[in-house]
């Protein structure tokens, strides 16, 4: 995946267009299992274990891939400590933290809307 350079001011950053980077960071956080994880670290710092356990029904393979997609984008830090094994732990960055306030805004609308979606799903689906 070819990463986008973006020069320009925040203000610039334009999330109709394909090609912006704002996009590309959009496309990465704004899926379940990003979300998920960056309210499990919420609460503090995780080893690689704790996380999955904290993130019902993630496989191995996806958490692999979010933890370093979050890494990348500056959003969790991954500290390895060297034992045998190595003990590696997950936490958020300020960014990250600023990110969780939004994922934790999300949630609150998940709970305060639950029920008035179940009831559209059912006459939706009937």
């Amino acid at each position: 995946m070819v990463t986008k350079q973006f020069t320009g001011s925040p203000q610039d950053a334009d999330l109709t267009r394909a090609d912006s980077l704002a996009r590309e960071i959009f496309s990465d956080v704004a899926n379940k299992w990003a979300l998920l994880i960056i309210e499990a670290l919420g609460d503090g710092t995780l080893r690689f274990s704790e996380l999955r356990s904290e993130v019902e029904g993630i496989s191995h393979k996806m958490l692999t891939q979010n933890l370093r997609m979050l890494e990348r984008n500056g959003l969790v830090e991954r500290t390895v400590h060297p034992t045998v094994p190595p003990r590696v732990e997950y936490t958020l960055t300020e960014p990250g933290r600023g990110l969780r306030a939004t994922v934790d805004a999300m949630c609150d609308w998940t709970h305060r809307y639950l029920g008035h979606i179940e009831d559209s799903r059912r006459r939706f689906d009937t």
